[in-house]
């Protein structure tokens, strides 16, 4: 018998498309007729091989990534590169450049600073768009025009995060590195809009987003810069062995990969990237929508051209109340939408896999509780 989902807006974990689930369960204990589950498979045998090659050609039909880029999958979560980046690409002697709009620029530096300067070099912190005094609270509403970014002349490269999951900013133009190499971690919002790859040296991201389940780190590297990469790290550390050995060079999360195409799979029967830009478009409209309808209630912190259509931030008259429309929420089957506890509020992350219908639903509520708790 059928379970009714869970409206899941959780930030990640987030929820799964339900037809790669469904895929998974009717797969789990006979995988291809083998007799096991997907598992227990050998990582070197042809029934997962199929699995991981059609992972990265789906991937690589999805995002139109080019030849001269390879696709890895990894694992360590998108924390891990934040040191494994400057460990690979930054010389004795050299600086690279970071764009901090929010937590995850700040935890990217925070990993990175120590990494660099074991490699002989430095990070520097190009522009912050935070807002407050140092050593105090502070805030993060925007993301910077990509007119407002310059990468130091000589820069190793230029990093910076695509969309912040905790306050809720989204670049809405990239900034443009120039001749220096530009990398994004672009874990929460991956697939959730068309990306010209070959503007970017070097693209990273957690799956448990919109790729997958947690686990399971993508990464996408031009080859160009991988030939200009250290090779006195460890191999386990360097992005040129795991290019080298197709993701093989140790054994992979197989599962979560599995799942990934899985999920990769229902985006493109959904029609691609360019069906999920337009129907994140649309929840972005519905939601945002009603927080600027009941603008003396719901309050939106974050600029308007930088409004996050993945992770939606904002906040009632009070924490009591807050707390009221959380619960209420809950006995409605919709959860996860508590905000981050750092900053507190309200965050509804709408991912590829959360519906239109979704986020209808949470808007019906939202329109009813600002006119009820007022």
């Amino acid at each position: 018998m059928a379970t009714a989902r869970t409206l899941n807006f959780n930030a990640g974990p987030a929820t799964l498309p339900l037809p790669a689930l469904e895929r998974a369960q009717r797969e789990l204990l006979d995988f291809a007729g083998s007799g096991m589950s997907v598992m227990e498979h050998s990582h070197r045998g042809k029934e997962y091989e199929a699995v991981h090659r059609e992972a990265g050609a789906l991937l690589r039909e999805l995002l139109a990534i080019p030849a001269t880029h390879e696709v890895l999958f990894l694992q360590g979560g998108a924390t891990q590169h934040f040191a494994q980046i400057p460990m690979n690409f930054i010389d004795k002697g050299r600086t690279a450049d970071y764009v901090v709009t929010g937590v995850w620029g700040e935890k990217a530096v925070s990993e990175g600073k120590p990494m660099a300067a074991l490699m002989g070099g430095a990070l520097r912190v190009a522009l912050s768009t935070a807002e407050g005094p140092e050593g105090g609270e502070r805030t993060y509403r925007r993301a910077p025009a990509p007119s407002e970014v310059k990468a130091a002349e000589g820069a190793a490269y230029l990093h910076f995060t695509t969309n912040e999951t905790i306050h809720g900013v989204q670049y809405d133009g990239y900034p443009d590195g120039g001749a220096v190499p530009l990398i994004a971690d672009m874990s929460s919002d991956i697939l959730s809009r068309p990306v010209d790859v070959s503007r970017f040296s070097l693209i990273y991201a957690g799956a448990q987003k919109n790729i997958g389940p947690s686990g399971v780190v993508l990464v996408i590297v031009d080859k160009a810069l991988l030939e200009r990469s250290r090779k006195d790290i460890p191999k386990i550390f360097q992005y040129r062995v795991h290019a080298e050995n197709e993701s093989l060079y140790n054994t992979p999360p197989t599962f979560g990969i599995y799942l990934v195409r899985n999920v990769l799979d229902w985006v493109k029967q959904a029609g691609g990237v360019a069906e999920m830009e337009r129907r994140n478009a649309e929840k972005a409209r519905l939601i945002y929508g009603a927080i600027d309808a009941h603008g003396d209630f719901y309050r939106c912190p974050v600029q308007a051209e930088n409004r996050s259509k993945m992770n939606v931030v904002f906040r009632l008259p009070s924490e009591a109340l807050e707390e009221q429309f959380v619960g209420e929420a809950k006995k409605r089957s919709m959860v996860g939408i508590k905000g981050h506890r750092s900053v507190g509020g309200i965050r509804v992350s709408t991912y590829n896999a959360v519906s239109v219908e979704w986020v209808a639903t949470l808007v019906d509520f939202m329109n009813e509780f600002a006119k009820r708790a007022r």
